[in-house]
């Protein structure tokens, strides 16, 4: 089953996520320091993390903009500050979910069954045209150069080459890439489309395969690739 990583410094709520995640059939490891956590990301990888922002060591924020810079697994925060700029900042570095405190348990673990369902792997690689997509490697290829993407990154180019010239609006694309749509940060997807062109363009400066549709969303055009 799943192991969860649990990275909370308060007992009471780190004990109240381990019985509901157990009770879902998870396994689970609590941490109260972001450090700590890092390090056992490093040795024993979980599958997803969920992980509070006011940790006594480093926040979980900077634990997040650490821990991205050797792995993709899954993160859910957990905080008691529910202002839009901590969510953005949130998933902009890299989170999947953005729970606030008091939360129902019973809905972190549903979130949690959610995130892991999305960011499954598909088994079967596909290819084809200017890209190759690799799904078990979670790689993508332009004209024979690999992209160096993050998973979000991934997951959005690949929703976007799976149905060619369909226009997908940002919430569509929060869906495919793994972020809840009802957390409404829908710009978050312009981020990535911006970081997405320019590795697109580090490869093929003249190309545009990623349009923009003003006031509707973004498309994958293979005539501008």
């Amino acid at each position: 089953m799943p192991h969860i990583l649990i990275v909370e410094d308060e007992a009471a709520i780190a004990d109240t996520l381990i019985f509901a995640l157990q009770g879902e059939g998870f396994t689970t490891t609590w941490l109260t320091l972001g450090q700590s956590a890092l390090e056992h990301q490093r040795q024993t990888p979980a599958d997803l993390l969920i992980l509070d922002i006011g940790l006594p060591d480093i926040s979980g924020f900077e634990t997040c903009k650490q821990l991205r810079r050797f792995s993709e697994v899954p993160v859910m925060f957990l905080s008691a500050r529910d202002g839009e700029i901590d969510r953005v900042v949130g998933l902009e570095i890299g989170a999947d979910d953005y729970v606030v405190k008091p939360f129902s348990p019973r809905e972190v673990a549903a979130r949690v069954k959610a995130i892991l369902k999305r960011v499954a792997p598909v088994a079967a690689p596909a290819s084809g045209g200017l890209f190759q997509v690799d799904h078990e490697r979670v790689q993508i290829q332009y004209r024979g150069q690999p992209l160096g993407l993050t998973r979000h990154e991934f997951r959005l180019l690949n929703c976007l080459l799976e149905q060619p010239e369909r226009v997908f609006s940002r919430e569509q694309l929060l869906d495919a890439v793994g972020v809840a749509a009802d957390a409404g940060y829908e710009r978050n997807i312009d981020s990535h489309i911006k970081s997405l062109r320019s590795k697109l363009r580090g490869v093929a400066a003249e190309a545009e395969p990623i349009q923009t549709h003003r006031g509707l969303g973004y498309s994958y055009s293979p005539s501008h690739a």
